[in-house]
């Protein structure tokens, strides 16, 4: 039977539903992780206690315990992990994406980079270093304009500037939360944004899911709430968002395994005009948080399922998603404080198209909402004939539920 390592952070929520479809796909299973409560659970030969923040000595572990379990296939389940996983794979010798690709994807300033020198939709970007005399920069600054750090996801550290005195403020902040790490600064991209869930065999993206965001995503900080899927956007842009997403992992030298990427269409674009779609980003892993649990594909697999199967070589088969619309609704996290009840999420539960509810916060947790954190309260779920009447089942479980905060 092949064995999979799955290189998973403590912070990740994805555990459960990778050993879910581990299990459904008759597959070994290791999880490699820098705590041990994620690996409490599991047998000897299923657990592989890490250092995420020291590659060399990771890699090293993972060797020796190649040669008493050999390994078919490494999958980094977060960007935090993504890699570890290439380093390793190659390593091991086994199939994986080129380390330069991997890095491009992480780190904003090389996908701009990347993006320019291919002659794809880009906006304007900057690199500001931490000697940088910032004053002068925010007054020679084209507004708006969104700065963020580098080498984070999850929208954290990401402000928009309107003016010199707010670009000031924002880069301070960001500072603050990455300590001595580059910043970016870009042009700010109005219109409407997407998100592309796809898979890359030899090189050739096949998309999974189009998601629209319908909720406005204009700043000053960039959260993330409603993805609905089908898109209702016209064939036409959906063609050309694939398009673009191929050419950007084409830049890149992305040829293998599950990619998510971020997008904007322009308002002003009522077929596709050659500016755009702009991507956001294209990272080398698939949608975060429990996102995927939104999606269901032929024969009942999950979004894990096509992965792993991808990553062990298997034929993965038809991969329609299933016929209903769907959707997810990170709960927002409306202020910082310490979380100290939920109510309203029986009723929020019992709202027809509503499929699920996941508080994914503890009482008595701390909470740091936007743009310092990169936490949920959790995730709501939906089903129904139509995109829009999943989005109202969103808005309206949300509305049930109460949040004492202190």
């Amino acid at each position: 039977m092949a064995r999979l390592l799955l290189l998973i952070p403590t912070t990740s929520y994805r555990v459960k539903d990778f050993m879910n479809a581990a299990h459904k796909s008759s597959v070994n299973v290791t999880i490699g992780s820098d705590e041990e409560s994620v690996l409490n659970t599991f047998q000897s030969s299923g657990i592989l206690q890490l250092k995420f923040d020291d590659l060399n000595e990771s890699i090293e572990k993972i060797k020796t315990f190649h040669k008493s379990y050999p390994i078919n296939s490494i999958i980094g389940v977060e960007e935090q992990t993504c890699f570890l996983a290439v380093k390793a794979l190659e390593k091991l010798g086994l199939p994986h994406n080129s380390i330069g690709s991997i890095k491009a994807s992480i780190n904003k300033y090389l996908f701009r980079n990347t993006l320019k020198k291919n002659g794809l939709p880009n906006p304007n970007f900057q690199c500001l270093k931490p000697n940088h005399d910032i004053r002068t920069l925010a007054n020679s600054t084209d507004y708006p304009c969104v700065l963020k750090p580098v080498n984070r996801s999850a929208s954290q550290g990401v402000i928009r500037a309107n003016d010199p005195r707010e670009f000031v403020a924002a880069y301070q902040r960001i500072a603050s939360l990455v300590s001595g790490e580059d910043i970016i600064v870009e042009d700010f991209l109005p219109g409407q944004e997407v998100a592309l869930e796809g898979l890359l065999t030899d090189g050739e993206l096949k998309t999974l899911a189009i998601f629209d965001k319908p909720e406005p995503l204009d700043g000053p900080y960039f959260e993330e709430t409603i993805y609905v899927t089908p898109s209702q956007h016209p064939i036409v842009i959906q063609d050309r968002l694939h398009q673009i997403v191929q050419q950007a992992a084409n830049a890149l030298g992305l040829t293998e395994g599950p990619v998510h990427a971020e997008l904007r269409i322009r308002d002003q674009e009522s077929t596709v005009n050659e500016q755009g779609p702009w991507l956001i980003e294209l990272a080398a892993r698939s949608i975060g948080g429990l996102c995927s649990r939104s999606l269901m594909f032929e024969g009942g697999r999950s979004l894990e399922e096509l992965i792993i199967s991808h990553a062990l070589k298997e034929p993965i088969g038809c991969v329609n998603r299933e016929k209903l619309a769907s959707g997810v609704m990170m709960i927002p996290i409306p202020k910082a404080g310490i979380l100290k009840s939920v109510e309203g999420d029986i009723d929020a539960r019992a709202l027809k198209h509503v499929k699920d509810l996941q508080i994914s916060i503890k009482i008595g947790q701390k909470l740091t909402p936007l743009p310092e954190g990169k936490q949920y309260l959790g995730f709501i779920f939906a089903k129904a004939e139509s995109p829009l009447e999943v989005q109202a089942s969103l808005r309206a479980a949300h509305s049930r539920l109460r949040f004492k905060i202190d």
